[in-house]
């Protein structure tokens, strides 16, 4: 596996970084396992402090972090800083409520009394993606040190300068060695670290392929782990939308990050009735997209992450119409220097079409016409993802029953607004298990500890 930067806006390889040896992935190990002894013990606002520090140091930082996002995965300046700042509060987010959060539970026994207290568990190791090169850390990083634990973090081979920024804020932000870390390694030595009796939980995002892949081993070791996969989000539209505002959500929901997001819309479930007239306007708003270098602020298309994902997603185009659909729009990559996809509307696509059941992790919309709101949720549940969904309609209670019925982690009524400290993330089915972000976030690699007072004399034998 090679570290690499590589700006996918032009093809050019900015620096390669060497992996670190497998002694030196011990050190770090050690190092970790030495911390965690003195970090749980620290006090939460002793804790808060240094995380504190990351948030300023990330919102003080902005525009240089916001660059190497977009020089190394193509995102848009507009989003790279958006990630920053949103990053830096949930951090912030942590800082403030982790103490509230994981305070005791006292329950209420028929006898005596008994409450539930919450405990760092050790050494946590994560396995972040490229889409979101810090968002994807700071919302494992703000929950789990602040819990206590420590960190070890394996991130995508393409974002190299992000994730070495990234720790450096913890070091400037005074964080003791071994409380965050920052591993260039090989699939093979992530393996390893899963198997280390000092890793205590795993937490990865990314594909399907990998979750199996870790989660397995995490379960042949018996630790705790947290996986947010693929998805292949729903994106109904009752007869009732409001057009305009539906159709600009469209565009968000399919268009953001260029497509790359596991909670992106990527099916667009519309009722008969305004069919045609959505997908007029959906056409006519993603033509009038501006293709250009992702760090001017004119640009509103950017390319994908890497010339690997663009040849992936035309693969997925091509088998998509050779099984039968239809391209209403674009399905070709831009004439132009750079990883960039014409965004593309699908259209026919039938349950036998592999496009049917894949996720297109870019700038690719599956578009399906239903006849009503009940076969809206059937077709939306006849997918092997779960993550979001959204339903737009102005009957604000029928958009909740929809909600309800739609098999998924997440559902947005009327729009597509995940991105909240507060708000629990994560899906079922393929698209994985457990819960990022919120109160749930931080309760993953805790042990939830029972204490009982009693003073009764023992059972005869």
């Amino acid at each position: 596996m090679a570290y690499q930067s590589i700006n996918p806006a032009t093809g050019k390889t900015l620096k390669t970084f060497e992996e670190l040896s497998d002694k030196q992935v011990e050190q770090k190990i050690a190092a970790a396992a030495a911390c965690f002894q003195d970090w749980k013990a620290k006090s939460y606002a002793e804790r808060a402090v240094v995380v504190n520090k990351v948030a300023a140091l990330l919102k003080a930082n902005l525009d240089k972090f916001a660059t190497h996002a977009t020089q190394e995965m193509g995102k848009l300046r507009k989003e790279a800083r958006d990630e920053v700042s949103f990053s830096a509060e949930i951090l912030s987010y942590y800082a403030k409520n982790s103490e509230k959060f994981l305070e005791p539970v006292k329950l209420n026994p028929t006898q005596g009394e008994a409450h539930m207290e919450s405990s760092p568990i050790g050494i946590i190791f994560g396995v972040q993606p490229w889409n979101f090169p810090y968002y994807q850390l700071a919302r494992i990083a703000g929950p789990h040190i602040m819990a206590g634990n420590t960190l070890l973090v394996k991130h995508a081979a393409c974002v190299p300068q992000c994730s070495i920024e990234f720790e450096k804020l913890w070091i400037e932000a005074g964080a003791p060695q071994g409380l965050y870390t920052n591993l260039l390694i090989t699939h093979e030595q992530s393996e390893k670290i899963v198997d280390d009796p000092r890793i205590k939980g795993v937490a990865l995002t990314g594909s399907v392929a990998a979750g199996r892949t870790i989660s397995a081993r995490a379960g042949k070791n018996v630790k705790v782990s947290s996986m947010e996969l693929g998805g292949s989000d729903a994106f109904i539209v009752l007869e009732d939308a409001e057009l305009e505002k539906t159709v600009a959500w469209a565009v968000w929901g399919r268009m953001f990050n260029a497509g790359q997001t596991c909670c992106a819309s990527k099916r667009f479930i519309v009722v008969e009735e305004i069919a045609d007239a959505f997908l007029a306007k959906f056409k006519t708003a993603l033509e009038a997209l501006v293709a250009g270098d992702p760090m001017e602020e004119k640009t509103t298309h950017g390319p994908l992450s890497s010339e690997a994902a663009l040849q992936l997603l035309l693969k997925q185009v091509d088998m998509a119409v050779a099984n039968g659909a239809k391209v209403v729009l674009g399905g070709k990559r831009l004439d132009r220097d750079g990883s960039y996809m014409q965004a593309t509307i699908l259209t026919d696509i039938k349950s036998d079409n592999p496009a049917f059941r894949d996720e297109f992790f870019g700038p690719v919309a599956m578009f399906f016409r239903v006849k009503d709101e009940a076969e809206a949720i059937a077709l939306a549940n006849n997918s092997d993802f779960g993550l979001g969904g959204s339903v737009f309609t102005k009957d604000v209670e029928r958009g909740k029953r929809v909600a309800s019925a739609v098999d998924t982690g997440m559902m947005f009524i009327n729009n597509i607004d995940w991105a909240d400290a507060e708000l629990p993330f994560g899906g079922i089915k393929n698209s994985g298990y457990g819960r990022e972000l919120g109160n749930m976030g931080i309760q993953a690699f805790v042990n939830k500890k029972l204490i009982r007072i009693h003073d009764m004399a023992a059972p005869l034998v």
